[in-house]
């Protein structure tokens, strides 16, 4: 089966962020700093609400706490950073930005209830409903997040169509696994996460995401031992 809703998906963040590498050079310095802030709030708005969706807080506790220390072993962030760097290497990419707008918008674009039920309904129903909708709504973030970030952004759309283009062929196996409460758990902590970009880009500190990452594993597993 062709996974029709992703590669919309991944068309419409290929030109949102299009668009928002225009307007990057376009804006003057003091425009896009606003703009990068105003981005941050709203990535921590986003955030919030889906990590208030959460069933069993104790879960995306451990979840959080064991993926962090897994994470920090493995040291992914480096792992990420060498690929990306890799990526902007092969492209012949000179900017400075790219392997962070990359990584981050392929967590917001790929984190979330909507890419789950949209993928699995696709591919149960033939309806592409649900992403057609997550595409407009990557679509206008991809602009933003460009014209903050630049290219790697446009980049994220391979992620995204891998990640949701599996997840559709594969529905019926998957179906079993992602209950009602299951996908409310990682949203939940992919939420988390979503502050935890939100605050690197008010940059009020720096939070390793790439080394939570592991965290929502654990919450799938923890969920289906324990809840």
């Amino acid at each position: 089966m062709l996974p029709i809703g992703s590669i919309v998906n991944a068309l419409a963040i290929i030109g949102g962020s299009l668009i928002g590498c225009w307007l990057q050079s376009r804006f003057p310095e003091r425009i896009r700093a606003i703009v990068f802030q105003g981005l941050g709030l709203c990535v921590l708005l986003i955030g919030i609400q889906m990590a208030l969706k959460v069933e069993n807080l104790l879960i995306v506790i451990f979840a959080v706490l064991l993926g962090g220390i897994t994470g920090e072993l493995l040291r992914l962030d480096t792992l990420f950073e060498r690929l990306g760097n890799r990526f902007k290497k092969l492209i012949k990419s000179k900017n400075p930005k790219f392997t962070d707008g990359l990584i981050t918008a392929s967590l917001i674009y790929c984190i979330g209830a909507m890419a789950i039920i949209g993928s699995l309904e696709e591919g149960i129903t033939g309806d592409p409903t649900v992403l057609y909708t997550k595409s407009i709504l990557d679509g206008f973030a991809s602009v933003a997040l460009a014209a903050s970030y630049g290219s790697g952004v446009l980049f994220s759309f391979i992620p995204v169509l891998l990640y949701q283009g599996f997840m559709t062929i594969g529905a019926s196996f998957f179906q079993q696994y992602f209950s009602a409460m299951m996908i409310a758990q990682i949203s939940a902590c992919g939420g988390l996460l979503i502050v935890g970009i939100g605050i690197n880009l008010l940059e009020l500190t720096e939070i390793k995401l790439a080394n939570l990452l592991p965290a929502l594993a654990y919450v799938i597993a923890l969920t289906a031992l324990f809840a």
